[in-house]
Order: C-alpha cells, then structure tokens, then sequence
C-alpha cells in the first residue's frame, strides 16, 4: 500500500513541476527584454535558457527527486516567486 501511495505522490510532484515549469517559460516568453535590467535581475535570454530547460526536464520525465528535477523546480519556483511578481508590478500586470 506504501508503495501505490508514495508513487501517486511522486507522481503529483512531477506533474506539478510540469505545469510550473511550462508557465514560468510561457510568462518569460511573454515578458518584455527590457523590464529584467529594470528589476536588477539578469537578462530575459538567461531566464528564458533557464525555464525552457527546466521545461525540457520536465517534459523528459526525470523525476523531480532526482538533481535535474529539484534543478527545474528551483528554477520554476525562482521565476515564479520571485522575478514574475516585480515584473508584473513594475509593468503594471501587462
């Protein structure tokens, strides 16, 4: 039974960074290249290798136990949590 349950759990995991990783890569896709330099954080071309690589591990099926998954989620979290909201408030949520 322990078995079934930590699998279903791993398997959350997964799916959630998925669909983080997918929006962080689809909100910096979106976002404008100047509005980084604006928030004194590093160019949109970096954040954009960072999230569409934590996209591309996702969408591989590593397991986010393994480095390239906590990796993903990290970056995912990073940009989601941090970068996203003083973007949205410098540009006004446009």
């Amino acid at each position: 039974m322990f078995s079934g349950l930590a699998s279903w759990f791993l398997w959350v995991i997964n799916f959630a960074t998925l669909i983080a990783a997918v929006w962080a890569f689809v909100s910096c896709l979106r976002t404008r290249p100047d509005a980084f330099p604006a928030i004194g954080r590093r160019s949109k071309g970096l954040w954009l290798a960072l999230t569409g690589g934590a996209t591309v591990v996702a969408l591989a099926g590593f397991s986010a136990m393994s480095i390239l998954g906590i990796a993903a989620i990290v970056i995912s979290a990073v940009y989601l949590m941090d970068i996203r909201p003083r973007i949205l408030e410098i540009t006004g949520g446009r």
